[in-house]
């Protein structure tokens, strides 16, 4: 069965006024939604019908295991946004975030600070590694975390399109995509994020390729 675009688990103009109605939409609607049908082109050309994107990242090879990154993340990116998000981690993830940035402050510092390597092209993540440790990293637009025996807790996308709609015009474009990362920190979905805190490490999956996709 060909794959299909995942409902929002939100309306889309319940992240305003952090993300237009209109900015996600085109995100969501023609970006997103692009990137599925590409998806079906390329697997109407194989015989790996009924396959998840799980197992198509982990065994094919470009170009179809990039477009089954790039589903893949933008699925778990809308589960990080929350129109009921914003204020801060709690509990055990709180506690861990202090522990290896210092604060949840200096961990927001750390995202900016990152995102200074892919703003306009690629995804900032906090992963855990398989030895527990929590990480701040950056990836290009065809690359999870995933793919690397990671467990992502949080995706931001970088991209271009993720933002500049909406923040290019206010104030100086160059810097547009910071803009839009602190507006996020609104709307970050820490109840998502602790879940996947408290998740089994990808490694452990690798075997049967499978890791578990948001609901």
């Amino acid at each position: 069965m060909p794959f299909e675009l995942p409902a929002l688990p939100y309306d889309k103009q319940s992240l305003e006024p952090y993300l237009s109605a209109g900015m996600v939409d085109d995100h969501y609607r023609h970006h997103h939604g692009e990137i599925i049908a590409d998806l079906n082109r390329l697997m109407s050309t194989t015989s790996q019908a009924d396959r998840s994107l799980e197992i198509l990242i982990f065994q094919e090879s470009a170009p179809l295991s990039d477009q089954a990154v790039k589903a893949w993340n933008h699925t778990f990116y809308w589960h990080c946004l929350s129109p009921f998000g914003g204020g801060g981690p709690s509990g055990e993830l709180s506690r861990e975030l202090v522990s290896v940035f210092g604060s949840v402050d200096a961990f927001h510092d750390a995202l900016s600070y990152r995102a200074l390597n892919c703003l306009g092209d690629g995804w900032i993540w906090l992963v855990r590694e398989d030895t527990g440790e929590l990480r701040v990293i950056t990836l290009p637009d065809t690359d999870t975390p995933i793919a690397h025996g990671q467990t992502p807790l949080l995706s931001i996308d970088l991209c271009k399109h993720a933002y500049y709609q909406d923040y290019a015009h206010n104030g100086d474009p160059a810097k547009a995509g910071l803009r839009y990362l602190a507006a996020l920190r609104n709307i970050i979905n820490w109840d998502f994020v602790a879940m996947n805190a408290k998740a089994p490490s990808v490694a452990s999956h690798q075997g049967s390729a499978r890791r578990p996709m948001p609901r």
